[in-house]
């Protein structure tokens, strides 16, 4: 028999085979970076080197319990989603209606993606939306998470104010960097014009004002120290039911009063 020649011998190269699922997450996961949530798709970690480590579950797992187990039914606001990691914990809890809103579109295509990995393409609404614009929805929600926004904001007891008027149903999640006094000084319903030491009191309500950066982030802009956290809740009109944890509180929504009727914003 003769021998073949080599252009007769040789075989044609099969196709690549279809990447397997945990490299197709790997290549979206790389595509859709940088991510600020460290999350667990099926293995594959979106932040692996995330300054805060397994955040934000780490910290998710510090007041989950503060929550209501069960949420049947429940509508859920997630104002400031990002990837979308709170909006799967509520959805898990059987939330109802979950509709989480961020103001960069980085973001929110990093929570379809992840909605997707997790089964719940469809079940999570996103929209591109910022705080200060809730106003468009006209609707209120039973539960509001207001989480890791607070100090990026330019305004931020405008958008308390707002969010009290327009979405706020009943609970209120809130969370923010804080730094300064943890200390909180009791303080009286006024004070004289002359009286001056009180502000210089660590647990007075106080505002720190970022004018360049802060932790290399040009959107820090105001960070509180724990005793303006709950007076500027207050001032807006929720009272705070729990402190589960150093940064978070657990409020309810209350009607305003007198001072807070006078908000422009607040006028029929």
């Amino acid at each position: 028999m003769n021998a073949r020649s080599p252009s007769e011998t040789s075989t044609t190269p099969s196709p690549a085979s279809p990447a397997s699922p945990r490299e197709r997450i790997e290549q979206r996961v790389r595509e859709l970076g940088p991510w600020f949530h460290n999350l667990d798709l099926q293995g594959v970690r979106t932040a692996p080197d995330h300054f805060l480590h397994d955040y934000p579950a780490v910290k998710w797992r510090s007041f989950a319990d503060a929550l209501p187990a069960d949420l049947q039914g429940a509508s859920v606001l997630d104002i400031g989603c990002n990837a979308g990691f709170y909006s799967l914990e509520m959805k898990r809890r059987g939330a109802g209606r979950v509709l989480g809103i961020d103001s960069d579109e980085h973001f929110l295509r990093q929570a379809r993606f992840v909605a997707e990995v997790n089964g719940m393409a469809g079940e999570i609404e996103l929209r591109k939306l910022s705080v200060y614009e809730v106003g468009s929805l006209r609707e209120r929600f039973d539960v509001v998470l207001f989480l890791g926004v607070f100090y990026h904001l330019r305004y931020p007891l405008l958008a308390l104010d707002l969010i009290h008027e327009h979405v706020a149903g009943d609970l209120l999640v809130f969370q923010t960097m804080q730094r300064g006094s943890s200390d909180v000084e009791p303080l009286e319903e006024n004070y004289d014009f002359w009286e001056k030491e009180i502000f210089d009191a660590p647990g007075y309500p106080r505002m720190h004002f970022v004018e360049r950066r802060y932790s290399g982030d040009e959107t820090n802009w105001w960070i509180p120290n724990r005793a303006c956290s709950e007076a500027m809740l207050r001032s807006a009109g929720f009272d705070i039911q729990s402190h589960p944890e150093e940064e978070v509180y657990i409020c309810r929504r209350r009607e305003p009063g007198r001072r807070e009727e006078g908000l422009p914003w607040s006028r029929r």
